[in-house]
């Protein structure tokens, strides 16, 4: 029996089959120890509602309620784990609701009902595809924070600063309006079953709209454009962007030689807003 007065986890995949399945991008946390540090990570849970993405058999699920979540809704996309569940609802009754879905084609902005925290060790083959939605809602975002556990390499692009090999465009596009850092690494023997790389943690928290922000559209533009052909001078590059890279980048104040890599987030802000006129 765990500490939460449930069956160790190991029993619980047992019971109900729950074996993963690389097409749903599963890798289950098991050490209770570890998910309890994860859940910790993402600072006081009392009085917030946690969205949770990926539960699978709830060892994530069942730390965050011990740690004082006032509710979980997890989003759970494979039936097969829904029994497992519905035993930790049962032992937490009223904090826990689970729903069936994929968490591509829902609107969690509906789901938010005061102050909300999202959660998540994210299946692997979505977890970009996520965070960029998240990051592209209205701002202020419904969303007070993300803590979520990505492979290390995407970890690594959304802190990246300027120069840096890993900097791209999730980077600009995580860090224009949040304050992103990466928390820990997760060795991949901490998985059943064990994936090919390690893994992060990653805190992500909204910052203030800066003034004049771009439309975010147009910044996706020049990023696009820009980090499309890193390799290139933005006189060439930004070409996929505008007829006329050199007008502007001097309207920007940017030295057109550069490289997308040499950019700061604010230059490519300055840029997508003379983009948008």
């Amino acid at each position: 029996m765990s500490e939460d007065g449930l069956d160790p986890l190991r029993e619980v995949i047992a019971r109900y089959g729950l074996k993963a399945q690389k097409g749903l991008g599963q890798n289950f946390l098991l050490d209770l120890n570890l998910t309890r540090r994860i859940a910790r990570s993402a600072g006081p849970l009392a009085g917030h509602t946690v969205i949770e993405v990926g539960p699978g058999p709830g060892g994530l699920t069942r730390a965050l309620l011990m740690e004082g979540a006032e509710k979980v809704i997890a989003i759970e996309r494979d039936a097969r784990a829904l029994p497992a569940l519905a035993e930790i609802a049962a032992a937490f009754p009223g904090r826990l609701d689970v729903i069936e879905a994929d968490a591509l084609a829902l609107d969690m902005a509906k789901l938010a009902h005061g102050p909300v925290k999202v959660v998540a060790n994210l299946p692997y083959h979505i977890a970009t595809a996520l965070l960029v939605g998240w990051l592209s809602v209205p701002w202020p975002p419904w969303w007070r924070s993300l803590t979520l556990m990505f492979q290390k390499e995407v970890a690594e692009r959304i802190v990246a600063g300027p120069g840096s090999k890993a900097y791209g465009r999730l980077s600009v596009l995580a860090q224009w309006r949040a304050r992103c850092r990466r928390l820990f690494d997760v060795g991949a023997r901490a998985f059943t079953p064990p994936p090919a790389v390690t893994s992060s943690v990653v805190e992500i928290v909204p910052t203030a709209e800066p003034e004049n922000a771009p439309p975010l559209a147009t910044l996706e533009t020049v990023t696009r454009a820009a980090f499309g052909q890193r390799r290139k001078m933005l006189r060439s590059s930004l070409k996929a962007a505008t007829a006329d890279p050199g007008a502007l980048c001097a309207r920007a104040g940017i030295a057109p030689a550069l490289r997308a890599e040499a950019l700061t987030v604010a230059d490519f802000c300055r840029l997508a807003r003379c983009l948008a006129g």
